[in-house]
C-alpha cells in the first residue's frame, strides 16, 4: 500500500519491487505482477504502477517483452561497453553525479508535495 509520506507513490512502489529484487523474492527471468495485481496491491491508479515499471526499466532492472510481461533482468547477462580505464572512472563519476542530482530533486519535490498537501488539510479543518 503506497503512505501518504510526500514521497511520490510510483516511487515507492519502484522501492517496494527493487527491495524485492534485492532481497530474492523477485529474482532474475521472474515476471513481475500484472499492472492490474499492482494497482490492488498498492491501491493506485495503473498510471502510477506503469511510472514505477518505468523508473525500474530506465535503471535496467527490468525489461518488458511485447504481449509476454515485464521481467526481472538478470544483471550477470547485462553487456557493458568496453571502455578503457580512465573513461570508466570518469563515466562512474558522471553517473554518481546524475544519480545524486535525481535524488536530491526528488526530496525536493517529496517536501513540495508535502506542503502542498499539508496545506489543503489545513485550509479543510474549520476553525475552532
Amino acid at each position: 500500500m503506497v503512505k501518504n509520506t510526500g514521497r511520490p507513490g510510483y516511487l515507492q512502489i519502484a522501492d517496494d519491487l527493487r527491495q524485492q529484487v534485492a532481497d530474492g523474492r523477485l529474482a532474475p527471468g521472474d515476471a513481475l505482477p500484472s499492472i492490474a495485481q499492482l494497482r490492488e496491491h498498492y491501491g493506485v491508479s495503473a498510471g502510477v504502477v506503469k511510472a514505477a515499471i518505468s523508473v525500474l526499466r530506465t535503471e535496467g532492472l527490468v525489461v518488458g517483452q511485447q504481449g509476454k510481461g515485464v521481467f526481472v533482468r538478470d544483471q550477470a547477462a547485462v553487456e557493458t561497453p568496453a571502455t578503457s580505464p580512465g573513461e570508466d572512472s570518469a563515466l562512474m563519476k558522471q553517473l554518481a553525479e546524475v544519480l545524486t542530482a535525481v535524488r536530491d530533486l526528488g526530496e525536493r519535490v517529496a517536501r513540495l508535495e508535502q506542503s502542498v498537501f499539508a496545506g489543503r488539510q489545513q485550509a479543510r479543518q474549520p476553525d475552532k
